[in-house]
Formats: structure tokens, sequence, C-alpha cells
């Protein structure tokens, strides 16, 4: 398939959107110039609401057993989303403020013409993804991967994952059958047998290999890491005052909450894997083990450069135009996370 019709075929939803919306239109064209030069506010006004990404409910539930401060601020929705294009989509249709995603999602909005900024890096020193495997499936390594049907997602983590290992284990984009699809619907093709090979993160593979392992499925390891764990939010939303000194008043929580989590991993299994996700305590335990330790960085010079090597592989293969990502991230917040957490997380 051309690398644009397989865009197309992707996000063919989110391009119908910022066609047809004005309200989109009017956020890709926003004057960023306000937003990127004046001052965050020191108290976030009275009435300040915003709408807040919380897939499968981890951020509520992460602040509460955490006992952190309560916010300076309304959230009026947690919105149960994840899924970079869906995130996308709801930024558009202005249900979601603000989000929790990977590199990628910024890299692929600015693509489609919509301007978003990134307020807040975590850093990932180590894998949080495996490949696995179709049940009855011979692939055991990367080298396998030659001329097999690949679950791709290119607008989230789990696509640069995979070009990223392709790239290592010297396989051109031609040399494999990249099938578009978004990470909610791996599961179903990996069963169903309509891919060969999907990526899928650490924590939602004991699932998969529970059900199937006994049918030949398997996991594959691999050591590409997906550096960035991010926040970002619309341009339009930066561009209020109000909303932008909520989302500097919400940064520290965040950090803190996930260092909260490093640190209490056995709370963490009981009410969050066990009692919402259905998982042993032996398959949480297991997830937790492989978990990143959460680094805040004072500077932001390694985050961009990684973002511009995964916007430069994606315009090798035609999947985006290339572009300067340094126009990604409003520098305000730069330092907000850090100046959060112990000195041992910010790295």
């Amino acid at each position: 398939m051309h690398r644009r019709a397989f865009l197309t075929s992707v996000f063919g939803a989110s391009a119908a959107v910022a066609g047809l919306s004005g309200c989109a239109q009017g956020n890709a064209a926003a004057d960023t110039r306000g937003a990127a030069t004046e001052p965050l506010a020191d108290t976030v006004p009275a009435g300040t609401s915003l709408k807040i990404a919380s897939y499968l409910g981890q951020q509520q539930l992460q602040f509460r057993l955490a006992k952190l401060p309560p916010l300076p601020f309304k959230v009026s929705a947690w919105v149960n989303i994840g899924a970079g294009p869906d995130v996308i989509n709801a930024f558009r249709a202005r249900s979601l403020d603000l989000s929790n995603n990977a590199g990628i999602p910024p890299i692929q909005a600015h693509y489609q013409g919509f301007d978003a900024k990134i307020v807040a890096i975590g850093i990932t020193r180590k894998p949080n993804y495996l490949f696995a495997t179709r049940p009855g499936s011979d692939i055991r390594a990367v080298a396998d991967f030659k001329g097999r049907k690949l679950a791709f997602s290119q607008g989230q983590a789990q696509g640069v994952v995979l070009l990223r290992a392709l790239k290592k284990a010297g396989l051109a984009y031609d040399e494999v059958k990249l099938v578009p699809l978004t990470s909610n619907q791996f599961f179903t093709a990996l069963q169903s047998g309509q891919v060969d090979v999907a990526p899928l993160a650490i924590n939602q593979a004991p699932a998969y290999l529970k059900q199937y392992a006994s049918k030949g499925a398997r996991s594959i390891p691999t050591d590409v890491v997906d550096l960035l764990n991010l926040l970002w939010a619309p341009q339009s939303v930066l561009n209020d005052p109000a909303k932008a000194a909520a989302i500097a008043a919400y940064i520290p929580q965040w950090a803190k909450g996930q260092v909260w989590q490093y640190e209490h991993p056995d709370v963490w299994n009981e009410e969050f894997y066990v009692k919402t996700q259905n998982l042993t305590l032996a398959q949480a335990r297991g997830i937790t083990e492989l978990a990143n330790k959460p680094l805040f960085p004072p500077s932001w010079d390694e985050a961009v450069k990684w973002e511009q090597e995964t916007a430069d592989l994606l315009a090798e293969g035609g999947f985006v135009k290339k572009f300067d990502v340094s126009s990604l991230f409003d520098h305000r917040f730069e330092s907000i996370a850090a100046e959060a957490v112990p000195e041992e997380y910010r790295r």
C-alpha cells in the first residue's frame, strides 16, 4: 500500500473532522505567539476547569491512593481515553483539554494540521512494549518479521517501537506488510490471524498470553525504548491563561503520582491490576517488576532530540512530512515536573 494511502486509511476519520469542523480549523490556525511568551499565572482563577484523560481510571485512582492535595481547579471530566488517534479526535471535538501520551501522537497531530503543545516530560529508560505473535506462529525473533503482517499504528507509541525495531534489525519497510490498525484492535487482529505480530504494552501482554500461549502464541522481547511519557494540550487550551495556569498546577500532581505508584507497587498491584483489571497478583507483580522508574528531566534537550529522530524516522518512510519538532514544545512548563519530585527522580 502506498504510504499516503496508508495514512488516509488509518486516519481518514480524523482528516474528515479536520476538513469539516470549523473549530478544528480555528485550533490549527490559532495565534501561538501570546501563549509561547506570556508567563504562566501564579494562581488558578476561580471557576477554572479542565477535561483530563485518565485511561482505565488510572489517574484518579493514583491520586486517591497517593492522598495528594486537592487540585486548585475543577476536573469537569476524567475521560477514559488513551490511544493517540482517539486523543487527537477528542482534542478536535473540544471534549478533552489535557492528555498523557507517548511522543508520537503530537507528531501525528502536527501532520494533520492540528496545533497542540507538549507541556510535561517524563523519560522512559526501559522498554514498555514487547511483540506478541498470533497463535500457532513460528516467529521467534524480530529478524523473522520479514514478509510477515505486522500491526502498525503510526499515531501511537506502538508504531514507533515497531519502526525502530525494524530499523535495528536491518529490515526495510517494503520487506514487511504493515497493516493499519489502532492499538485497541491489536488483540482481535492477533486472535483472528489478521496479523502475525503486534506490539503490546507490557501490562497488556499477560492477558493475551494467558489465553493464547497454550495455542502457540508467544512474546518476543525488544530492547527498543519509547523514550517519552508526556502531557500535551491543544494550543487553543493553552491560549486561555486560566487553563494554562491549571495545567501548570496539575503537572506537579502528575509527577508526584507516578513517584508514589513506583514506590508502592504492592498497593498498586492490588488496587489497580487485581481489583480493576482482573489479573492475578502474580501477573501484576510481573508487570510492576518491569516498571520504569519515573524520571522528569529539568531540561528537555534529550526529549526534543528523540522527538526529532522519531519524526525523521516517520518522514523516511513517507508517513509524515519532515519538520522541526521544536515547535511542539511549550517551554514555559519545562522545569515544573522536575521541581515537584525528589532529586533521585530528576534525570
